[in-house]
């Protein structure tokens, strides 16, 4: 099963993580990216705090497809476990 679009949830500065989620039927998948991957899915210099929801849903497309991959390929972490994208997992 494909996950569908969840909700931005937040900025959280102290872990340098944008918090989302994504559907799984009715179940809510936690997710989050770390800043310095949108940065360089962006392509920008770090971008400001108040920049980060912009940026995500500007790129979200491309992370969403991310977490999906990682979903499919059951990569969850944490308590509760959950998806968690970092650059490395945007290189092919």
């Amino acid at each position: 099963m494909a996950l569908a679009q969840g909700d931005f949830k937040a900025y959280d500065s102290d872990r340098g993580v944008v918090l989302f989620t994504m559907k799984n039927g009715d179940a809510e998948v936690p997710c989050a990216i770390s800043t310095t991957a949108m940065d360089d899915l962006d392509g920008a210099a770090k971008a400001k705090s108040s920049q980060r929801e912009a940026q995500f849903m500007r790129l979200r497309q491309r992370i969403e497809e991310c977490a999906t991959r990682k979903f499919r390929d059951v990569e969850f972490e944490g308590k509760p476990p959950g998806i968690i994208l970092r650059s490395i997992d945007f290189r092919s």
